[in-house]
């Protein structure tokens, strides 16, 4: 993809640097993660984050937040629990 750069009529790519791309799906994964609480967006959260931190795209400071969102066991659901009304 290509966008006018406002200084220049040259045209200039608009990929998106790889460590912002990585930041994103790493998001949203912690994000899936918070709201679902299943082993499978644990485990995408957990491979996600390996391999971003892995190609050097995830910063220390951002990998020790899902560290520390992993560090916690993932409570069980149940039916109790599942229609419990507050």
């Amino acid at each position: 993809m290509k966008a006018a750069h406002p200084t220049s009529s040259d045209a200039q790519a608009t990929t998106t640097a790889s460590h912002l791309r990585a930041t994103a799906a790493v998001g949203g994964a912690l994000i899936g993660y918070l709201v679902a609480k299943t082993p499978q967006a644990r485990r995408h959260l957990f491979r996600l984050a390996e391999e971003a931190k892995r190609t050097g795209d995830l910063t220390d400071t951002d990998a020790d937040v899902v560290h520390r969102v992993l560090a916690k066991p993932l409570a069980r659901k149940t039916t109790a629990t599942l229609y419990t009304l507050n």
